[in-house]
């Protein structure tokens, strides 16, 4: 069975990008964003974040531009949908806990499922929340798993882009170089 996935993060950082859980191939890979369908690299490269395109084993360098990378259940599966709503709650207090120390200014949740049942909201619109998460500003944007169809490459990259933007306005003093 495949363990958990590491987080990379550190203290301060401009956005911290948080999946519903590992994959079954980053968590047996070590890298997050290791599957081959996934487009999470390749979108926060084209939307801004980062200058190149960083490959899956190098994804500990994205802590260089101000991100940081996290989920909120630990339990590798192959798909999202072998969650269940309790494990996301039993995840909540930890997960909250984990933001506040880290204290990002952003934690943009990938997709809408786990910040729906961390907030107790069934509508959630993309973009950004008008309530904070353990002391972050909340930005909902959509998967960028392959599995999700529902939004081009284009799409993912203009949703992202906007996280950014208001990433890029923060003063120099809190973003992580």
């Amino acid at each position: 069975m495949a363990s958990a996935l590491p987080d990379i993060i550190s203290e301060r950082l401009a956005v911290v990008f948080c999946g519903i859980n590992p994959g079954m191939t980053a968590a047996a890979a070590g890298h997050h964003f290791a599957g081959r369908s996934n487009r999470f690299w390749r979108v926060i490269h084209l939307a801004g974040f980062t200058p190149d395109e960083i490959l899956p084993n190098n994804d500990r360098t994205v802590l260089q531009y101000g991100c940081g990378l996290t989920t909120v259940v630990e339990r590798p599966t192959a798909r999202a949908d072998q969650l269940s709503a309790p494990e996301f709650r039993a995840a909540a207090t930890h997960f909250e806990q984990k933001i506040k120390r880290y204290a990002p200014r952003f934690v943009g949740f990938l997709g809408k499922a786990a910040y729906s049942i961390l907030s107790d909201q069934r509508d959630i619109a993309w973009g950004p929340r008008p309530v904070a998460f353990g002391g972050a500003a909340v930005w909902v944007l959509p998967n960028p798993s392959g599995r999700n169809r529902a939004f081009t490459l284009d799409r993912l990259v203009s949703a992202y882009r906007q996280l950014y933007l208001a990433a890029a306005t923060l003063p120099p003093s809190l973003v992580q170089s």
